[in-house]
């Protein structure tokens, strides 16, 4: 026999480890917190977890993610809406085994990205976008913002010309959007009508 918490005592019987249980337990207690404390330290906070997981939505989601953003802003109608919107979506964490369906949708919103980005290091890497963008003919840097509680993570995409861009406009890209995200569907392609014909991607 040995005791369950350490595994390092060994007994001859369950009545000899009984009778050294008061002996044992404050020791046995002790290596047990001990024991937690160590594997709490290598476990990810609540916060670690959600911004682990965000991160890997977001590269999941990439396509319907972009596409939304597009559609939200109107840029194929109005391009300089890039300049002064994005879209901040508004997540709600939900326990799922994979991570493109560990969050749903609680809302979107089209905000100023100055009054919601504020980490320098992604301004620059949003400013620096814009520019290759615009030396290489496109309109500029959409912002997506996804949030979930006080957790943010910014998902820049470079936009060609309204030319370029035969995705079709849709007035339904919200309930698209929750569809993909909600059914955990990663396959997403835009539709796009073109002269020779509709296709997908």
């Amino acid at each position: 026999m040995s005791s369950l918490s350490q595994m390092i005592t060994q007994y001859c019987s369950q009545e000899c480890q009984k009778i050294h249980w008061l002996g044992h337990k404050p020791i046995c207690q002790h290596t047990r917190a001990e024991k937690e404390k160590v594997s709490a330290s290598y476990a990810l906070s609540p916060d670690e977890n959600i911004v682990k997981n965000l991160r890997k939505f977001t590269s999941a989601h990439t396509a319907i993610l972009g596409w939304a953003g597009f559609q939200a802003l109107q840029l194929k109608r109005v391009p300089s809406n890039i300049r002064q919107s994005a879209l901040l979506i508004q997540l709600t964490p939900r326990n799922h085994p994979q991570s493109h369906c560990r969050f749903s949708i609680t809302s979107t919103h089209i905000v100023n990205p100055r009054k919601h980005i504020r980490d320098p290091l992604v301004l620059n890497d949003i400013r620096e976008r814009e520019e290759r963008c615009r030396r290489n003919g496109g309109i500029g840097t959409l912002v997506i913002i996804l949030q979930c509680n006080d957790i943010s993570q910014v998902m820049p995409v470079e936009v060609d010309p309204p030319s370029k861009i035969t995705w079709d406009t849709r007035e339904d890209w919200l309930e698209v959007l929750h569809h993909f995200v909600d059914s955990g569907r990663t396959d997403f392609k835009p539709i796009s009508t073109t002269q020779r014909g509709v296709y997908y991607g």
